[in-house]
C-alpha cells in the first residue's frame, strides 16, 4: 500500500503521522514540486476557489497514483463549506482523485483516528497498537512557547489569520517578507501556544461559533491585549469569502489600529501596508511621548 500525506494546510502533526505510518510499515509519499507548480495544478482545476483549496488539490494530484491520501483537517468558520468537508467536495468536484482521508489536528480524536487508520492499513491489531505506543511522544507537537512579542527598533504587529494560510510557509512567506521590508515584528497568529489560545477562544459570545471562529477569536485577544503589539493585520485567503467575513467582523472588535487584507500565492507586495505601518508607528511614537501605555492581559 502507498499512502500520500500532505504537508500543508498548516498542519502541525506531520511528523506524527509519518513517524505512525514508518511504524506500520505502510509506504509513505509526500509531495515535493515547487509550491508554484503545484498551485497551478490546482488552480487549472479550481480556478476560482480560495488559494489554500488550490495548493491542497495541486498537491493532491501531484502525488500520483496512490492508495489513499490523508489530509489534515482545517477549522472552519461560518459558511464555509470547504473547511467543513474539503475531502469529500474535492471528489465532488474531480473525478479520478485517490481516497481522501481526513486527519484530526490534534486533541483526544487524533489516537481514535490513528488507531483507525492502522487497522484499516494492516489489519494487525498488535502492530497497531505498538506504533500507537512508540509515537505517543510526538502527539503533543512540542512544547508550547510564545514567540518573541517585541524586537529593537521595530513596531510589533499580530498578524490574524486562519493556519491553513498563515501557517503555510508557501501561501505566507510574502506577507511576512513585506512586513519585515516595512519595518514591522510581525506576530503571527499560528505561531501561538494552542492551548492558550483555546482558551480564550472559549470566551467568545457566540457560543455555537465554528471552530475557526474561536481559534481567530482566541489569537486576537491573546495579542491584542499585549503592550508591546501596536496594530492588528487580518489576512485572508483570497478569494475565501467565508474567512474575509469572519476577519471582517473580528477586526470590528479591536481598539488597535486593523487592517484586513487578502493574501494570493506569490504576492509579495500590498500597497495599503503603508498606511497601516504609518498609523501603527505614528501610534507608538506618541504613546512612547505621552508615557501611556497598557498592560499586558
Amino acid at each position: 500500500m502507498k499512502v500520500g500525506l500532505l504537508n500543508s494546510l498548516g498542519t502541525r502533526h506531520a511528523r506524527y503521522w509519518t513517524a505512525f505510518l514508518k511504524e506500520l510499515g505502510v509506504e509513505t509519499v509526500t509531495p515535493a514540486l515547487p509550491a508554484g507548480e503545484a498551485l497551478a495544478l490546482g488552480r487549472e482545476s479550481l480556478p476560482g476557489e480560495p488559494v489554500q483549496v488550490q495548493l491542497a488539490l495541486g498537491r493532491i494530484l501531484e502525488l500520483g497514483r496512490v492508495d489513499a491520501v490523508l489530509v489534515p483537517q482545517t477549522a472552519p468558520v461560518a459558511n464555509d463549506a470547504w473547511g467543513e468537508a474539503l475531502t469529500e467536495l474535492l471528489p465532488r468536484r474531480i473525478s479520478g482523485l485517490p481516497q481522501l482521508i481526513s486527519l484530526p489536528e490534534g486533541g483526544d480524536e487524533m489516537p481514535a483516528a490513528a488507531l483507525d487508520l492502522g487497522q484499516r492499513f494492516t489489519r494487525n491489531p498488535g502492530r497497531v497498537r505498538l506504533a500507537l505506543e512508540r509515537v505517543k511522544p510526538l502527539a503533543s507537537g512540542g512544547r508550547e512557547e510564545m514567540p518573541p512579542l517585541s524586537r529593537a527598533s521595530q513596531a510589533t504587529v499580530a498578524v490574524i489569520g486562519p493556519r491553513a494560510l498563515l501557517g503555510d510557509p508557501d501561501l505566507g512567506g510574502g506577507l511576512r517578507s513585506a512586513l519585515e521590508a516595512l519595518g514591522l515584528h510581525a506576530v503571527f497568529s499560528p505561531e501561538l501556544p494552542a492551548s492558550q489560545v483555546a482558551a480564550r477562544g472559549e470566551r467568545m459570545e457566540r457560543a455555537t461559533a465554528p471552530a475557526g471562529e474561536r481559534e481567530l477569536f482566541g489569537a486576537l485577544k491573546l495579542l491584542e491585549g499585549k503592550s508591546a503589539v501596536r496594530g492588528v493585520l487580518f489576512a485572508s485567503p483570497a478569494r475565501d469569502g467565508a474567512h474575509r467575513t469572519a476577519l471582517d467582523r473580528l477586526s470590528g472588535q479591536t481598539h488597535k489600529p486593523a487592517l484586513v487584507i487578502d493574501v494570493d500565492a506569490a504576492q509579495t507586495e500590498w500597497p495599503e501596508l503603508v498606511g497601516f505601518r504609518d498609523r501603527v508607528t505614528l501610534g507608538a511614537s506618541a504613546r512612547a511621548a505621552t508615557g501611556a501605555d497598557g498592560g499586558d492581559a
